[in-house]
């Protein structure tokens, strides 16, 4: 949760890009980030692998004309309509990216190459059908802000109380800088986002960040185990919460589009 999913980022700049909203060249950009190279297999009428570019025009002529997400984890199928194989890779790769329009969906499979020193990463996105059935357990964008604010107001509670690294100034700290690297390197969402889905996604970065500092800081004062189970307890849910706004927030503009709000 510390960094924007690949889902996100080729959902958000490829909708924009659908939209006619930024170049392909600026899409493809961001999409890749930090990435060396991303290719898409397994699109219809393409033998070999393919660049995002061609990709993204492909998808555009066979009917796709938004991109939602899914972030599923285990006992989660966030986001996910089926069928079976396409939810078994998805779940693997702990999210996947849903064609509105036409029927397919693509998981990434990521690889580093190159010697010790010279990692580079290459990301290879399976195109496959999926089924045309409603997203499994995605929020709206009030559901999703609204159940943010309680779920870092209970947590933060349980997480103090247990005296638990991660809920005091260290954690706030470390949220500061995190967020003023994030705005210093890219924008939170691409251009034609609303302004909600911008605050909700800042937000659940912020509860997700809270969440992995409580996980990667040691058990703090919570000795027992009775007290490492109450905070397990405590951080399942807000997790899980915060992906489904991530979720909420990267679809927003598919889910405006299908209501007629846009």
């Amino acid at each position: 949760m510390l960094s924007e999913p690949r889902s996100g980022r080729l959902a958000a700049w490829g909708n924009a890009l659908l939209a006619g909203l930024v170049s392909p060249d600026d899409a493809v950009h961001e999409i890749a980030g930090d990435d060396a190279v991303h290719r898409v297999e397994g699109l219809p009428g393409e033998s070999a692998p393919v660049g995002l570019t061609l990709a993204l025009g492909r998808l555009r002529t066979l009917g796709v004309s938004g991109l939602r997400i899914a972030l599923p984890a285990p006992g989660h199928p966030l986001g996910l309509s089926g069928p079976p194989e396409f939810n078994a890779r998805a779940m693997d790769a702990e999210e996947a990216v849903i064609c509105h329009g036409s029927a397919f969906g693509l998981v990434p499979e990521v690889y580093e190459a190159g010697p010790d020193g010279d990692v580079h990463v290459e990301v290879v996105w399976r195109v496959l059908p999926v089924r045309e059935a409603p997203p499994a357990d995605v929020p709206s964008l009030g559901e999703a802000e609204r159940e943010l604010a309680e779920a870092l107001r209970d947590a933060t509670a349980v997480l103090s109380r247990l005296d638990v690294a991660g809920s005091g100034p260290m954690a706030e700290a470390a949220i500061d800088a995190y967020r003023a690297r994030a705005e210093r390197g890219r924008e939170v969402l691409a251009p034609g986002y609303p302004p909600r889905a911008v605050r909700v996604l800042e937000l659940a970065q912020r509860v997700g960040l809270l969440v992995s500092l409580a996980y990667e800081n040691g058990h703090g004062g919570a000795v027992s185990s009775a007290e490492m189970g109450a905070r397990a307890e405590a951080l399942r849910p807000v997790e899980r919460v915060a992906r489904r706004a991530q979720v909420a927030a990267y679809n927003s503009v598919v889910e405006e589009r299908e209501r007629g709000v846009r």
